[in-house]
């Protein structure tokens, strides 16, 4: 069998698949359909300072070939994580990685805080919250503060840190590289893409937040062109996300550049996706000889 362990910012991986962030609950949710210790890690529900409802229904739609949501970071918050959900998981053999988010840069600065001596490995700060403070304006479209969350984050953990670029901006690139200058241990995208549908009917949006962001296959192809391009424009690892449904596209998504590769929406179609795309990965590397995983890792050759 090949090797399919990998590292990402220190952090060694069985292997490089993870269950993405708001997909995947809390981890616990899972275990009847099978033990996450076989999962290279899992990226968990996003968190909040403080308790959130999330935006009213409905807040699903389908699309060809994925959905839209605007769940709205429904959380209980970062204490009651700690309290009720972090000990249902605490020890299991897996990567454990806390995604955070916030309205303002305190809030993500004492949520880090609070993250401070727990089992979780990682932390995976989300930018594509709106800054309060700056007329609700994304901290992710914009480099100075994209990097200055970042940079208060960096000061307030030791543990390695993720950012989660966001793919609604003119050029990513820049994003990652302002989070790289300020700390940032490895970036994760792409995270949702802005999207609408309309009931003809009624003439209203579907979702009753007007837009939401769009994942699945659909938006595969544009994941993977930004993953290859942050990949080349950066030093510090990418952990690839963006409509991954099979074995075959996590391998096209480590070959433009990605360490680790994170399944969302189509988990749920198959809550195995994972597990799949970890058995298929391993049996094609065993088919074409490859000794290692990380051997394919941004071995993409562009004409």
């Amino acid at each position: 069998m090949a090797d399919l362990s990998v590292k990402m910012a220190g952090v060694p991986f069985k292997n490089p698949i993870i269950p993405a962030s708001g997909t995947f609950g809390f981890g616990s949710e899972y275990t009847d359909y099978y033990p996450v210790s076989v999962l290279g890690g899992m990226s968990l529900k996003g968190t909040t300072l403080h308790q959130r409802a999330g935006n009213p229904p409905p807040r699903i739609a389908e699309t060809p070939a994925g959905m839209l949501n605007s769940v709205g970071l429904q959380n209980p918050g970062i204490d009651a994580f700690l309290a009720h959900e972090l000990p249902l998981i605490a020890n299991e053999d897996t990567v454990k990685i806390a995604n955070v988010a916030g309205s303002t840069i305190e809030d993500c600065e004492e949520i880090a805080k609070k993250l401070e001596g727990t089992a979780i490995d990682m932390i995976e700060l989300n930018i594509s919250c709106p800054n309060v403070k700056q007329g609700g304006v994304a901290f992710g479209v914009d480099p100075k503060m994209a990097g200055a969350v970042t940079r208060a984050v960096r000061k307030n953990t030791t543990k390695p840190l993720m950012v989660k670029l966001s793919p609604n901006v003119t050029d990513i690139t820049e994003i990652a590289r302002a989070v790289e200058a300020e700390g940032a241990d490895a970036v994760s995208l792409i995270n949702t893409l802005l999207g609408m549908r309309i009931d003809i009917n009624t003439r209203r949006p579907i979702l009753k937040n007007n837009v939401g962001g769009m994942s699945g296959p659909a938006v595969f192809p544009i994941a993977l062109r930004m993953v290859w391009q942050v990949a080349n424009a950066v030093k510090i690892p990418v952990s690839g996300m963006g409509g991954v449904s099979t074995w075959k596209d996590a391998v096209e998504m480590m070959m433009a550049g990605a360490t680790t590769v994170q399944i969302g929406a189509a988990l749920f179609q198959n809550p195995m996706a994972p597990v799949e795309i970890i058995e298929g990965m391993n049996a094609w590397l065993d088919e074409q000889g490859i000794q290692s995983v990380s051997e394919i890792i941004g071995s993409v050759r562009p004409w």
